[in-house]
Parts: structure tokens; sequence; C-alpha cells
């Protein structure tokens, strides 16, 4: 017997001979040493099922990659955790929690997935942040010996195995955009808080005992649904009819057995009340879409007849303006000032004009007043002047020409007289 044994070790416990081959390079568990069966036709089906945003970059793994060893830059994602929960941009909640752990996204087994997702969409319809503290309230975080992450919960009773086959090779990469550790780590446990008990559990997600909270977390795979997903958030779609008509902002209320519940949870009944209470829901948004519309129709015409009444009063505004302006003390200044510059401009161009003619015409007359006294009493003769001008006063209409003749000729008389001295 001890030769079967020893035979089936080599087969069956392949890792412990790898760990007697030196070491010389860091090879891949078995587990991860697989070629990628996703192709680019399998992205079309998984934008379309699982509602991926249209700026999400994937890849498609070559021959030679692998699940744990994904390019710079890239994240390892398994469709698995797709129908887990997962959606991108992942959750803060989740990123932290894998942050913490420092593990990478692909580490993540279908239970742990979808019970860690699970619990971020219930603690997010409950109005609250689902914590590490309070993951670790709720169970345990461990690894096997190929590193993939499980989780382990007294608190959680229900199935969470993968029903699929082959998902080991159903595995691509998407670029990392949000900082995940991107190669495979060991898990860091994380610390048990002494501060979170059961009734504080209670307290943040506002449920009356502990019955509520056994049945919540028992049936915690309804909160993967992409109904709920949906409405938390995480999806940008619903993928289903009646889950399309609910907002994000609207939480369906949650059916809290009673301590003496003999029903089993989730029968027909209840199924029933459920749907009930999701057409009422439906009902009352439909009541207040309508109201909003009835809203926005009031407003749009009172915007209406504020800008007819706006636009009468810049019809009658100036007029009224200039009237008010017409009685006001800052006119009356005004027209002053006008009256003053066409004083003054009738002064400078009319007076002055005069004034300088009458004194051109008062020269005139004067210097021939002169000339003619000059001639009485010298008895000069003088070329041009007639005797009717010599005896009488300067005429009216004495010009500029008569005065410049007889100053040319009183001026040659005058050069004549002193020639005759100086001979």
């Amino acid at each position: 017997m001890g030769d079967p044994a020893s035979s089936k070790i080599p087969s069956e416990d392949h890792p412990v001979q790898r760990s007697e081959v030196p070491k010389r390079v860091q090879k891949a568990p078995k587990a991860d040493d697989v070629i990628s069966t996703v192709t680019e036709d399998s992205f079309i089906s998984f934008r379309k099922k699982f509602h991926f945003p249209n700026d999400l970059v994937m890849k498609v793994p070559a021959r030679t990659d692998r699940a744990c060893f994904p390019p710079p830059g890239y994240v390892t994602v398994y469709e698995f955790s797709l129908r887990a929960g997962l959606r991108f941009p992942p959750s803060t909640e989740l990123i932290d929690i894998l942050t913490l752990c420092g593990v990478c996204l692909s580490q993540f087994s279908y239970r742990a997935m979808s019970i860690v997702m699970g619990l971020i969409v219930l603690f997010r319809d409950r109005r609250v942040v689902l914590s590490s503290e309070c993951l670790s309230r709720m169970g345990r975080l461990f690894s096997d010996a190929q590193g993939r992450v499980s989780f382990r919960s007294k608190w959680l009773d229900i199935r969470t195995r993968d029903p699929s086959k082959g998902w080991i090779s159903n595995f691509f990469y998407v670029q990392n955009d949000w900082g995940l550790q991107e190669k495979w780590g060991k898990l860091k446990e994380l610390p048990v808080p002494l501060h979170i008990g059961a009734e504080d559990l209670l307290r943040i997600l506002k449920l009356p005992d502990l019955d509520a909270l056994h049945y919540e977390v028992r049936y915690l795979s309804r909160y993967v649904d992409e109904e709920y997903l949906f409405k938390v958030g995480l999806s940008t779609q619903a993928g289903r009819s009646h889950a399309q008509m609910l907002k994000k902002s609207a939480r369906v209320p949650e059916v809290v057995p009673q301590k003496n519940h003999s029903k089993r949870p989730g029968s027909e009944e209840g199924l029933q009340a459920l749907r009930k209470k999701r057409a009422e829901l439906v009902e009352a948004q439909a009541t207040i879409k309508q109201q909003e519309k009835a809203q926005q129709v009031l407003e749009a015409e009172n915007e209406r007849l504020r800008s007819v009444l706006s636009e009468k009063e810049a019809q009658q505004l100036p007029s009224a303006v200039i009237e008010e302006f017409k009685k006001s003390y800052a006119f009356k200044i005004i027209i002053e000032d006008h009256i003053q510059e066409a004083r003054s401009h009738i002064y400078d161009v009319e007076v002055k004009a005069l004034e300088a003619e009458c004194v051109e015409d008062g020269f005139i007359r004067g210097f021939m007043k002169g000339v003619r006294t000059v001639h009485r009493k010298t008895g000069a003769e003088i070329e041009g002047l007639t005797p009717s001008q010599a005896s009488s006063d300067a005429s009216s209409d004495s010009g500029g020409e008569e005065l410049e003749s007889e100053l040319q000729r009183a001026f040659a008389l005058e050069e004549d007289e002193d020639d005759v001295e100086i001979l």
C-alpha cells in the first residue's frame, strides 16, 4: 500500500513537488496556470449583461498571460466576480477592504465577492457605509494555500458556491484606474473590533432585533441582483423591467420577519406582499412625477408672465423717465447752460465782429477829418480831393480804397518837402 500512496503524491499534490524545485523563477499556482478563454466577442456580452461604462478599458489576455500576473497598469477580473455583484468602477468600500487586506481583486473567490458585495449593498440600502470594522464583526476573510480568499461567518448561512464550470479560464484584464493592487499578495487579516457588537450592528443598520439581522444576512444573495445594485448606485442600468422604474434614491421596503414568524421567508405570500409594496411604490413615484410636471408648468407660466410685465414696463419707462427728468433741478441747470453757451456764441461771433467793423469805420472817418484839417490850415492841395470833400465832413461811404489813396498822396508830399529842404 505504500507504493500506491507514494505514486499518488506526485499527481495529486503537485504544489509540494514545486516547493522542492530550486527557487529560480516564482511561478503561479497550478490553479492559475491556465489560458484564458475570453475573447473580444465576450466583451460585447459583458458590456450588455453587466452594464460596463463606455470608458472602461479592457484587454484580452494572450496565450502566455496568466491570471495572477496581469500586464502593468491592469487588474485581473473573473467573470464569476461580475455574477457576484462586482461592477465598475468598483465601490469605495470594496477598494478600501482590498487595500487593507493587501490582496488583488482576482484573489477573491465567488463566495467572498458575493458576501462582501451583498453586505456593501445591504448597508447602502440602509443609508450607511460598510466599514472594515463592521465586516470584521460579521465574519473573517481567510486564504487557502494558493492565495485565493474566501469568507467564513457564523452569521451567513447561505450557499455561495459558484455553480458554473470552467470559471478558472474565464478571466480578462481591466485598466487599473483606482489604485488597486495588481499582482497577488499575502492576505492580511482584518482585526476584530472590540467596540462593535451585535447591538451596535442593529443600531447602525436600524434593525429592531437579532432575528431581523439574521434574516437580512441569511438571504444576502438577493442584494447582488441587478435591481439592488442599480438602486444603490453601483450599476448604471437595471436589468429588469420593474427595476428600471426605480430611482437610485428610492428604497424598496424590506420585509422584516417577526419573532413568532412561522412561515418560511421568501415564500409565495412574502413575494406577493413584496410585489404589492413595489407596485405601491411605483404608483407613488408616478404621482410624484405628475406633481413635478405640474410644478414645471406653473413655473413656466410664471416666467412667461414676468417676461410680459417686464416688456410693458420697458415700453413705459422712457416717457416716464423723461417727464420726471423735466421736473428735476438737473434739467433746469442743463437748459441754463445751453442758454449761456448761446449768449457766449452771439457775443463772440456777432458782437465782436460788429465792434471791429465800427472801430475800422471810425478810424477811416477820423483820418479823413485830419487830412481835411491839414488842408485847411496849410492850404496844400491834395490831388484827387474835391472841394466838397475838403470843406465837408467825411462821408459815411468812405471806404478803404479812398483811405489808401489819400495816405499814399500824403506820404508822397512829405517826401517832396524833405527833398526841397535838403537841397
